[in-house]
């Protein structure tokens, strides 16, 4: 029975993970601050669901505080730890950047250390399709140069992968960074897309668009990216050296059981198009209030999803439209709408 260590088990894509992992028979530890950054409540409600499972336990503390994350650690030994916590919101990161650096460095860097010291099987830990930065050939391939962050955030998060090759060098620790394009879907945050866009859009309030809406995003539903890090769980970097046919496009490092990939749907979607049919699905016409580009914020991202199927085999692929309706689903039903 695997032991998985999930930190973030109250975010969005950590509650996802950890009930699919749970439904798969693993026991479960979550490690979550529980931070005002949004509704508490909502955190509150996803960590009730997960308690209801018997394989389910939970630690509350920062990533920062090294004493309560090594205590988790310790006391649950796990086989292996997914390191998804962590300070998100690319916008957020103009206004607090300091919050960033505390969460995605020094925070990731106490799980490293956890990690190392447990001699986990394997460390996999959350990156960004923001680390491509200001790539404009697309569809962004883990091989691309990613040197030209454009945000903070971004930065924390192409360090966290910097970090991650040094132990994965230093210590023989399989490390596999996963870099997660536009997520979407039921229990989401209310600072993404869908989410605050519902909100607005049944209060009779305009929503804002950048870039006068002339913006391209490869929309990922939660449940496949869920797949794709399950998958990629017991997909290990091997040390080097250590043979085997190489994988086209593969990220493996020279000198160390690291690799890069990214987990996205593979199809772009105009912003419009998406807005259009959240309309749709709740019924209401938007009020649109159209804005020029946010400083940091791109007009595409477009993920090649080929390395990921190469490694683990087709992906289910969820059509933008149906995810809707699924948010959509959810947030009738947790408003009691």
């Amino acid at each position: 029975m695997q032991k998985v260590l999930i930190t973030g088990t109250a975010g969005f894509i950590g509650f996802h993970l950890a009930r699919r992992l749970l439904a798969d028979g693993c026991v479960v530890h979550g490690y979550d601050a529980l931070n005002d950054y949004y509704d508490v409540r909502l955190k509150e409600a996803r960590h009730a669901l997960l308690k209801k499972h018997n394989g389910f336990s939970c630690t509350k503390g920062l990533l920062e505080d090294q004493q309560a994350l090594d205590g988790a650690a310790d006391d649950f030994a796990p086989d292996v730890i997914v390191h998804l916590a962590g300070q998100a919101g690319v916008r957020y990161s103009l206004e607090n950047p300091r919050a960033y650096l505390d969460a995605n460095v020094i925070g990731t860097f106490n799980v490293m250390e956890a990690a190392r010291r447990l001699k986990v099987r394997h460390l996999l830990m959350a990156s960004t399709s923001s680390a491509y930065g200001a790539n404009t050939e697309m569809p962004f391939t883990e091989t691309d140069k990613a040197d030209h962050q454009l945000t903070i955030y971004a930065a924390t998060k192409k360090a966290s992968e910097n970090m991650g090759h040094v132990y994965a060098h230093l210590h023989s620790l399989p490390v596999t960074m996963f870099r997660f394009f536009t997520v979407y879907g039921p229990w989401s945050r209310p600072d993404m897309v869908p989410y605050k866009f519902a909100d607005l859009i049944r209060a009779g309030k305009p929503i804002d668009i950048y870039n006068n809406g002339d913006m391209v995003r490869d929309f990922t539903f939660v449940e496949d990216l869920v797949e794709g890090i399950v998958r990629l769980t017991g997909t290990l970097p091997p040390l080097p050296g250590a043979g085997g046919d190489p994988v086209p496009g593969d990220t493996l490092s020279p000198v160390a059981p690291f690799r890069v990939v990214n987990i996205g749907n593979g199809s772009k979607v105009r912003l419009m198009d998406f807005i259009d049919e959240m309309e749709a699905r709740l019924g209401v016409t938007a009020v649109r209030n159209y804005l020029p580009m946010q400083p940091g914020d791109v007009p595409a991202t477009w993920a090649s999803s080929d390395l990921l199927e190469a490694l683990t085999g087709p992906m289910p692929k969820t059509d933008y439209k149906d995810g809707i309706a699924a948010f959509v689903d959810w947030y009738r039903d947790y408003y009691a709408l």
